[in-house]
């Protein structure tokens, strides 16, 4: 019996033993497999320190290399408390240098911390601040780099570029939508200490700055400027409310300019509004779009083939009665007698009414969703608007009518110029977009490349051809004729929307708006511009918006090297406008044959004889009514 207890006691014990041996085997495998990142990297922090080195941003450019956004190397206040022998002294010095109160400072100084970065007095500092604290030589208190981000043409861009925090983050277009690449990966300088913080006389190390990847755009700065400086002379002449402009390549989706009115300086972002920071008109601003929509039911009519615009005719007698609602054309007694081409050509609404008729909502609509309105397009800025587009169920012969000429209907310009690209591009709806390569920033090699999306097919290439000669027409014969560039081929269309305020069309308050094509037959870039309630102007958009963009493409010609080409539509020439004639050749003939040839000139000579052995400019060169032509004689 003695022998049984004591042998149970023994196991019992025994099986304690092997119990705590049990759980000490798992805890220290815990502690070493499981748990063991975690407590590495405690008592590595009790004994390292890290001073922090900030990467560069990537920079942003052009789709030529202009540099759009770049870095500034600063410096900024870093303190390890511990290290810090005369805390006083060193409070009252940097709270002297930087410009704040000593109670400000003590708090930085005096807190218990393993490093303290001042923050924001502390953060780029200038070069005069930063040599003063260096001076100091106190223990504890390091100066490190920085990066400041800078944008060398200020507020150009502003919108799609964006701006970053004072912490180096993206906060609103480019710069937040490609943070992440961008960003670049921070460095330091690790060294080690005692317990109480005191610096060992150990070997630094050095982890070096991973900088962030360079962004090339889909942005032309020639472009750029050109819509920059309009859109300026616009807030100059018309004090509008917004002006905005847009180009972009038709056939890939490519944005090559994007601007609008109020922008901001990127530089000096804390100057601004957050409205104003973030409100990219382009592609948020969304309202009524007028007559430029109708080249949207135009192409519908025509792929639909309930109407040939070369041979359909309709009648305008000034006004149609729809419903309840009588519909009037801009020109009082209407047009009269005149094809379908022509009332695109003289943007006629009771025409329009009729095309929308013929259609009937459910093709009309259906359109409307094939090019993109309700939906945002996907293009690669935050802050996109969807617009909004009548419910089927909801649409009437008011809201049918009202429909196909532009109005009742709310759009984004992006949804604009995305929707008309698809007009004349052959018929593709593309997805557009603004950043073009991501490159490695020491080589510049290509590391992503954007390429065009093709979202749907919404026409064919014959009813795209049709449309682009449609508004070649439109600008050389119809309401676009201030955008006529002799010896080049321009298509486009006015657009004058009357701005509605809870239900109600506001008097005397438009948003006037145009768009360009070049050349129409096959075009390399449409432009959108677009002007907000105008003032002390005339209330058409053929003479606010038209002789603007005018100016526009005539850049856009410059900075895509298109070149003059036969074959356009001749201009319908009034007695206001600037005629031109072709210079015929004369080399070879008398001054007196020449002046039969060159009747619509002024003629310039030189040299002596009795024949004309060279002239300036050269034959078939066109040249407005009245220009010089110099003529050399010889023997």
């Amino acid at each position: 019996m003695f022998t049984r207890g004591i042998d149970k006691r023994m196991k019992i014990i025994l099986l304690i033993f092997s119990s705590i041996l049990l759980v000490i085997v798992l805890r220290v495998f815990y502690v070493q497999v499981v748990d063991y990142k975690k407590l590495s990297t405690l008592a590595s922090d009790l004994w390292s320190r890290n001073l922090p080195i900030e990467a560069s941003r990537g920079r942003i450019l052009d789709r030529n290399g202009v540099v759009l956004a770049d870095n500034i190397t600063t410096t900024s206040l870093v303190l390890i408390p511990n290290q810090i022998k005369n805390k006083k002294e060193v409070t009252t010095k940097l709270a002297e240098i930087l410009g704040v109160c000593f109670d400000e400072m003590k708090e930085h100084v005096y807190k218990e911390t393993s490093i303290e970065r001042v923050h924001p007095e502390g953060r780029r500092l200038s070069y005069e601040v930063a040599d003063k604290i260096e001076a100091l030589n106190f223990d504890g208190v390091y100066l490190v780099k920085e990066s400041k981000r800078y944008y060398p043409y200020e507020e150009m861009l502003s919108h799609v570029l964006g701006y970053v925090g004072i912490d180096n983050q993206g906060l609103s277009g480019i710069e937040l939508q490609y943070d992440d690449y961008l960003m670049g990966e921070n460095g330091a300088i690790k060294y080690f200490s005692d317990a109480k913080g005191n610096k060992l006389e150990l070997t630094d190390l050095y982890i070096e700055p991973q900088d962030g990847m360079d962004l090339q755009l889909t942005i032309d700065i020639n472009i750029q400027k050109s819509i920059e400086r309009e859109l300026d002379n616009v807030v100059d002449m018309f004090n509008p409310d917004m002006a905005l402009a847009v180009v972009m390549d038709p056939k890939t989706g490519e944005i090559l300019a994007m601007s609008s009115r109020p922008n901001f300086d990127p530089n000096n972002y804390g100057n601004y509004s957050q409205e104003e920071l973030s409100r990219n008109l382009p592609i948020w601003a969304s309202y009524e779009p007028g007559s430029t929509q109708k080249i949207v039911t135009t192409a519908a009519a025509v792929e639909e083939g309930v109407v040939d615009l070369f041979k359909d005719e309709f009648t305008d007698t000034g006004s149609v009665q729809v419903d309840t609602a009588r519909i009037k054309c801009w020109k009082a007694g209407g047009h009269g007698h005149q094809t379908f081409l022509q009332v695109l050509q003289n943007s006629c609404n009771p025409g329009f009414v009729k095309m929308g008729q013929l259609l009937g909502k459910e093709r009309l609509f259906h359109y409307l969703d094939l090019f993109g309105f309700g939906s945002k397009t996907g293009i690669d800025l935050n802050g996109e608007g969807e617009g909004i587009i009548f419910p089927l169920e909801n649409v009437g012969n008011i809201e049918l009518a009202t429909t196909a000429f532009g109005q009742g209907i709310s759009v984004t310009p992006i949804q604009q110029i995305t929707a008309i690209s698809a007009v004349i591009n052959g018929g593709d709806l593309l997805k557009p977009f603004v950043l073009k390569n991501i490159l490695e920033p020491e080589t510049g090699n290509v590391m992503e490349h954007n390429s065009k999306t093709k979202i749907r097919k919404v026409i064919s290439e014959k009813t795209s051809e049709i449309m682009r000669y449609a508004l070649e027409t439109v600008v050389a014969l119809g309401g676009g004729k201030s955008a006529y560039i002799d010896g080049y081929r321009i298509g486009g269309k006015t657009g004058t929307a009357q701005k509605a305020v809870n239900g109600a069309y506001l008097a005397n308050n438009y948003i006037m708006s145009f768009v360009g094509i070049v050349p129409s037959n096959d075009p390399e870039a449409v432009l959108y511009i677009a002007i907000d309630n105008p003032k002390d102007t005339a209330l058409l958009s053929s003479y606010t918006t038209t002789p603007i963009a005018r100016r526009i493409l005539l850049d856009i010609i410059d900075a895509l090297d298109i070149e003059k080409q036969e074959g356009g539509v001749e201009k319908d020439y009034e007695w206001t406008d600037k005629v031109y004639y072709e210079v015929a050749d004369v080399v070879g003939k008398t001054p007196e044959e020449a002046k039969k040839f060159l009747e619509h000139f002024s003629i310039e000579y030189s040299g002596s004889g009795d024949v004309i052995i060279s002239q300036s400019p050269e034959a078939g060169t066109r040249l407005e009514d009245g220009s010089t032509v110099k003529l050399m004689l010889g023997e």
